[in-house]
């Protein structure tokens, strides 16, 4: 059970995320060239394999990092930039 709430916690915070930046899922969908229905799903749990592409574009979209979305950190600031 302990998994199904993390699954859930972190759809939650996807759609906190939107709903702090007074966005509708339409225009976080359309940016991320996917269906608004698809976005939904992923907000609320009824989708859990989001696609590692649409994940990394949330994390940029949003400014945050995977580990933020995914509750392995509550610190919300995405990760510094890889230097090559």
């Amino acid at each position: 059970m302990r998994n199904r709430n993390i699954i859930h916690e972190s759809k939650n915070r996807l759609e906190d995320l939107r709903v702090d930046r007074d966005l509708k899922q339409e225009d976080v969908a359309k940016v991320l060239n996917i269906h608004q229905t698809t976005l939904s799903k992923y907000e609320k749990s009824t989708s859990i394999n989001i696609p590692l592409d649409i994940l990394c574009k949330l994390a940029d979209f949003y400014e945050t990092s995977t580990d933020y979305i995914l509750l392995r950190t509550d610190e919300i600031k995405p990760y510094p930039p890889k230097n090559n």
